[in-house]
């Protein structure tokens, strides 16, 4: 990022014009874009260290995909609601979720990790594509609560749900989609497309551009370039205003590239290129934001030497909250299951606790 902070791609590949965007640079805090993307990234970074020392089963890392998610969540309001999968480590930090508690779950100390309700920010979902109908019922809700379409803003809502390309050969993505079109829900399916499901190129995966699906069930679809935080910002507040307003829904494919491997258990030298990952980083959505910022004296060093103190205090409180974490109940997982325990989950409970207590 130089002189020309925004870059809207379109479905044929072609760059739209800056004066096309909704959105001016100079309404926005480009700053705090910047530094909440520096805080995901050392979030990120903190989480890998610590599986590497044993503290964490497992990790998936967002390197590469910061600007994608702070753009997004950048564009939310409070009574939005969002559904992410297990990646979205930007937007949980954006919507306030305390990072400590996005450890947890690869901890295993808990099977989630935080309210939904407290930042409308709903748990990790593992099981690919599956929140893309979790998504849709829950905006189905809205249209029948009278939350969508009155131009009231403080009461019109609607849904973000993230998805990565490799979800798009799920049917429950494609069944999403299907229901949102079909019923006209105040749904925004945000792709980040990584170009790696795993070790499936996207290549291999379709024949068209991901923004390019959404013609096929009916509605609008954009592709946006996920390495500029301003650019996802902007079309995605678009297409949330779309939703609130009863307009619809929109798929957004943010471009951009997963820099590390999948989850620390894969090893992406198998089946990628360094030389792949090298032009990507070159194209770094943290260093883009940053020269943009300093080279139109709109940061200073003071800046960055206050977020890089900030960076510091929150690894130490990562550190110290990871390991602090307790260790649940052995009937945890049981009283969570359902409202309302059945009789056979009582008694599966009441045997397991048993067989604790023998071990003891």
């Amino acid at each position: 990022m130089t002189s020309q902070p925004l870059s809207l791609l379109t479905q044929d590949g072609t760059y739209q014009s800056q004066t096309a965007l909704p959105l001016d640079p100079e309404s926005i805090d480009c700053a705090q874009l910047l530094r909440d993307m520096i805080m995901t990234r050392r979030v990120d970074s903190e989480a890998i260290a610590l599986q590497r020392q044993g503290e964490l089963g497992l990790w998936p890392s967002l390197l590469g995909q910061e600007a994608a998610q702070v753009g997004a969540a950048a564009s939310l309001f409070p009574r939005d609601v969002v559904f992410p999968t297990y990646r979205e480590h930007g937007v949980a930090w954006c919507r306030g979720v305390d990072p400590v508690n996005l450890l947890g779950l690869f901890r295993g100390t808990t099977m989630g990790g935080w309210d939904p309700t407290e930042n409308n920010f709903n748990l990790y979902t593992l099981v690919i594509g599956a929140q893309t109908l979790h998504a849709v019922g829950y905006a189905m809700g809205i249209v029948r609560d009278g939350d969508v379409g009155t131009g009231d803003p403080e009461r019109d809502r609607a849904v973000l749900v993230f998805l990565g390309d490799g979800a798009l050969s799920e049917g429950e993505t494609n069944e999403a989609f299907v229901w949102a079109a079909a019923q006209n829900l105040p749904v925004v399916f945000f792709c980040q497309n990584n170009q790696w499901a795993i070790s499936a190129p996207y290549s291999v995966q379709s024949r068209v551009a991901v923004a390019q699906r959404a013609q096929g069930f009916g509605f609008k679809g954009i592709r946006v370039d996920g390495n500029d935080v301003i650019a996802c910002l902007s079309a995605t507040r678009e297409a949330m205003a779309a939703a609130r307003s009863g307009n619809g829904p929109t798929l957004i494919e943010a471009f951009t590239y997963r820099r590390n491997p999948h989850t620390t258990s894969d090893d992406d030298g198998r089946y990628r290129s360094g030389a792949e990952n090298d032009v990507w980083e070159s194209l770094d959505p943290i260093e883009r934001l940053k020269n943009y910022l300093v080279g139109s004296n709109k940061i200073d060093q003071d800046f960055l030497s206050k977020v890089a103190a900030e960076e510091q205090e929150l690894a130490e409180k990562l550190r110290a909250g990871c390991r602090a974490l307790p260790n649940p109940a052995p009937d945890h997982p049981f009283r969570n299951t359902y409202a309302e325990m059945p009789k056979e989950l009582e008694d599966q409970m009441i045997e397991h606790l048993n067989f604790v207590e023998a071990g003891a």
